[in-house]
């Protein structure tokens, strides 16, 4: 297929892809920043959506569900679809989509309105994370590979953290509409910098016939298992029919999806890479990765909102300085693999970084305050921007350059899934863990406690101070302990959560010994000596 996207430089000539390949990376990096920026610039003017369209909590969440759900599907078919009309008309028409959409999610005037256009935001930006991966592939020379995988990275590590912040300012200075409106340049830049620059891919392989029955079963499949994980703990999980369906369609569709991926001579996702054990030990840390970095993230505002009282542009500035951590990591992680630091010491580091950064988000109190929060979560930024870059070049070392488009559309689906599993879970095991440590705080709240007594005696006399009878002070007092008592169960279960995503990664370092030194990568460290 010809481009129906015109070239504005005849960004296709060799010379011209070779001098031009930091602007390439850079506007490939800005179209993911704004794909991810969305995930969760929204969370933060939910009560002002709700208030202009009249919706409850539970609907106006299916605006943050329909783009997920819609990324989740477009993934892992990103490397297909680029394929067969083309990775630069592909990569124009899903900025051309998503700005669009992010026009009329800002002019919608009702809840169906808003879910549709961001369903169809989602479908436009799902793609352009894995095709820029791939784009970055095969533009930049194997010694170069590192950096522009580390330019790759701040991308996507510093586009959810900043979502928050930015989210909270723009809504607070205008108005919601505003957090989608913001896309609109941003999109017209990333759009003009596509045409100009980013050349079709070299490896093309377009297939004649479409396989539609394996393209419904994965959207099917993929789609109910998005669903389940983000209604999950709201619904109680299996005690509900509703996730059991979701449940059950996910199983037998994804289960039929593979069988058929597998059999066919024409898959629109090639399961067959998953052969290669560095590859499918990279997904594997990857995904826990993906759930690290994601339920941290969504673990610790909460945990500031609801037990330190931070606002959410508070929450959003405290963060700030770990997603810059990670961005400043990874230009520091290319420079060290250039000069012949092996990936597996730097993936080692990192994990011991996240992990000592975790052990300090376990001793956080309820009288922590920024500057407790500081250095946690800058050594979190700056391990997970260390364990990030070097992970991507070595789960994609031993790929086929035909195969890297498909590779790095599972490479990412099954990172944003894993985010998707990790804060479920996290949602789920923060309720459980609070019911726990409840329960065992409460054994020690009895009336021969000494100190139970004498806490209890102190606040009686605190309300009668305040004009309360003996009877009022006292049911007072008790219900000022039950707050504490909730407080200090919540912390411990935040403390135990931080403290087990910490340790998931220091566990999943025997993976490496899967995981060989990439050609690239030896081959930029020679070129660098």
């Amino acid at each position: 297929m010809k481009p129906f996207f015109p070239s504005l430089l005849r960004s296709n000539h060799p010379d011209a892809i070779h001098r031009n390949r930091f602007i390439i990376a850079i506007t490939v990096t800005l179209a993911c920043v704004l794909e991810l920026l969305d995930t969760s610039i929204v969370n933060v003017a939910v009560p002002h959506m709700m208030g202009t369209l009249g919706a409850t909590l539970d609907e106006i969440t299916w605006v943050s569900i329909g783009y997920v759900v819609a990324n989740v599907i477009i993934l892992p078919i990103s490397g297909f679809l680029a394929n067969q009309i083309g990775r630069r008309n592909y990569l124009a028409l899903s900025i051309i989509i998503f700005t669009v959409a992010s026009w009329a999610c800002g002019n919608a005037t009702s809840l169906g309105e808003l879910v549709f256009w961001r369903i169809v935001q989602g479908l436009g930006g799902g793609g352009l994370i894995a095709t820029a991966q791939a784009t970055l592939y095969e533009v930049f020379p194997a010694e170069e590979m590192a950096t522009a995988m580390a330019i790759f990275g701040i991308g996507i590590m510093f586009g959810p953290s900043l979502g928050p912040t930015v989210g909270g300012w723009i809504t607070d200075t205008w108005s919601w509409p505003w957090i989608f409106y913001i896309n609109l340049p941003l999109g017209a830049i990333a759009l003009f910098l596509v045409l100009a620059f980013v050349p079709d891919s070299a490896h093309r392989r377009q297939i004649s016939s479409v396989d539609y029955l394996g393209l419904l079963l994965l959207a099917v499949g993929i789609g109910s298992l998005q669903l389940m994980l983000e209604r999950g703990e709201k619904l109680e999980w299996f005690e509900s029919t509703e996730i059991l369906a979701y449940a059950v369609t996910s199983f037998v569709s994804l289960f039929a999806f593979v069988i058929r991926q597998l059999e066919i001579a024409h898959p629109i996702v090639n399961l067959r890479i998953m052969k290669d054990l560095q590859f499918s030990a990279g997904l594997l840390f990857t995904f826990f990765l993906g759930a690290a970095l994601f339920s941290t993230v969504f673990l610790f505002p909460v945990y500031a909102q609801t037990l330190i009282g931070f606002d959410a542009f508070q929450t959003g500035m405290i963060i700030l300085p770990s997603a810059l951590a990670a961005a400043f990591a990874m230009p520091i992680a290319a420079k060290l693999i250039s000069r012949g630091v092996p990936a597996h010491a730097l993936i080692i580091a990192g994990a011991a970084l996240f992990m000592y950064a975790m052990w300090g988000h376990h001793l956080f109190t309820t009288e922590s305050g920024a500057a407790d929060f500081f250095w946690p979560l800058l050594l979190r930024g700056f391990g997970l921007g260390l364990v990030f870059m070097p992970l991507n070049n070595l789960s994609l070392a031993r790929i086929l350059p035909t195969e890297i488009p498909n590779a790095t559309g599972l490479y990412n689906l099954v990172r944003q899934l894993g985010g998707s599993v990790g804060i479920a879970l996290s949602a789920t095991l923060l309720v459980k863990f609070e019911d726990i440590k409840r329960s065992a705080l409460v054994e020690h709240l009895t009336h021969d406690n000494a100190a139970m007594a004498e806490r209890l005696e102190a606040y009686t006399r605190l309300f009668q101070q305040k004009g309360d009878a003996i009877a009022s002070a006292t049911q007072k007092a008790y219900a000022l302990i039950n707050l504490q008592v909730n407080q200090q169960a919540m912390l411990l279960a935040f403390s135990e959560l931080f403290l087990w995503f910490g340790a998931i990664i220091i566990l999943l370092l025997p993976l490496l010994f899967w995981m060989r030194t990439p050609p690239r990568m030896a081959q930029a460290t020679d070129v660098a000596h």
